[in-house]
């Protein structure tokens, strides 16, 4: 070996010491995989279940909120455009599990001061829920803190030739 030539050895013989930047590993590879593999993919799981809850609790809220302006809008008076309404919504609650309390609807009928439904009107559904996120204790109200707000609206007109009973 030339002497202004590195070796890899802090002696100068070429094998590597004890001490020296090549001898200092261990072996502690498969113990920082696992750290870091479950400080990483803990999160990544939990982070797909809340997404997963949200994104079906949305699918919900939308599926009631068309339903019910569509059923509104084909009903023969305002009383069967009631009870449309409500088996729609309950019919959405019970087919994606939403909580029943935290489903708020909202339904008018543009222009205002017609009936809902009346011929010509549009009728607009709105509906709201509050999605929980998975394993939030109800410990000092963190069940209340750890909820995701959904909402959906959906406008169906009703036809012109619509007589209402």
């Amino acid at each position: 070996m030339l002497p202004w030539s590195r070796s890899p050895r802090g002696d100068g013989r070429g094998a590597p010491t004890p001490g020296s930047v090549l001898g200092a590993e261990d072996g502690s590879a498969a113990l920082e995989f696992i750290g870091l593999g479950v400080i990483l993919l803990v999160p990544l799981v939990y982070l797909v279940l809340a997404l997963g809850a949200i994104q079906g609790q949305l699918l919900g809220v939308e599926s009631a909120a068309r339903h019910t302006a569509r059923t509104m809008s084909a009903a023969v008076d305002e009383a069967d455009a009631a009870a449309r309404a409500d088996a729609a919504v309950r019919s959405a609650i019970v087919e994606y599990g939403m909580d029943e309390g935290s489903v708020d609807v909202d339904i008018r009928c543009a222009p205002q001061g017609v009936g809902c439904p009346s011929a010509g009107a549009t009728v607009v559904v709105t509906v709201t829920a509050r999605v929980a996120l998975p394993f939030v204790p109800p410990v000092f109200g963190l069940d209340r803190i750890g909820t995701v707000p959904v909402q959906a609206s959906s406008a169906y007109k009703v036809s012109r030739t619509w007589t209402g009973g």
